[in-house]
C-alpha cells in the first residue's frame, strides 16, 4: 500500500516520538524529508539527523532534542497537503505563534524557514508550521 502524504507521516512520527520521550525516530527517507530535517536542525528543533541504508532504500533517523525533560518541539502542523496546496507570496508568509515558531516553505531555491524566505523575498508552498 502506498503512502498518500509522506510529509504528514514524517511530522506524525516526530510528534508521537516526542510525546513518548524517545531519543530517536526513524522513517523512510526522501529528499524532501531530508530538506525539512535540515531546516528543523538549523532552527534548533532537533539535535541531528542522518540517512542510513535499509533493506528497501534508505531511512532517515532523527535525534530529538529535549530541555528539562520536555521536548523542544511543542507542536507540528501540516499546512499544505497533496489534495489542497497552500501557497503564499513573500509578504504573506505567516508569523507562527507570534514569532516563536517557524513556517517551513518549499520555494524555487529549495526548502527553507519562513524567516529566510522573507529575507530572500521568496514565496512558495507552506509545508508545515513548527513551534
Amino acid at each position: 500500500m502506498s503512502m498518500q502524504d509522506p510529509i504528514s507521516d514524517m511530522l506524525t512520527r516526530i510528534r508521537n516520538a516526542a510525546d513518548a520521550a524517545l531519543p530517536k525516530v526513524a522513517m523512510p527517507s526522501s529528499k524532501m524529508k531530508v530538506s525539512i530535517a535540515q531546516v528543523m536542525k538549523k532552527e534548533g528543533y532537533i539535535g541531528d539527523f542522518q540517512e542510513e541504508q535499509a533493506s528497501p532504500g534508505k531511512k532517515l533517523v532523527i535525534s530529538l532534542k529535549y530541555h528539562k525533560g520536555t521536548s523542544v518541539i511543542e507542536g507540528l502542523r501540516r499546512i499544505s497537503s497533496p489534495s489542497c496546496r497552500i501557497y503564499c507570496k513573500c509578504d504573506e508568509i505567516p508569523n507562527v505563534r507570534n514569532g516563536l515558531g517557524t513556517a517551513v516553505l518549499s520555494t524555487s531555491e529549495g526548502v527553507m524557514a519562513g524567516s529566510v524566505a522573507k529575507k530572500k523575498k521568496l514565496g512558495g508552498e507552506i509545508l508545515c508550521h513548527i513551534w
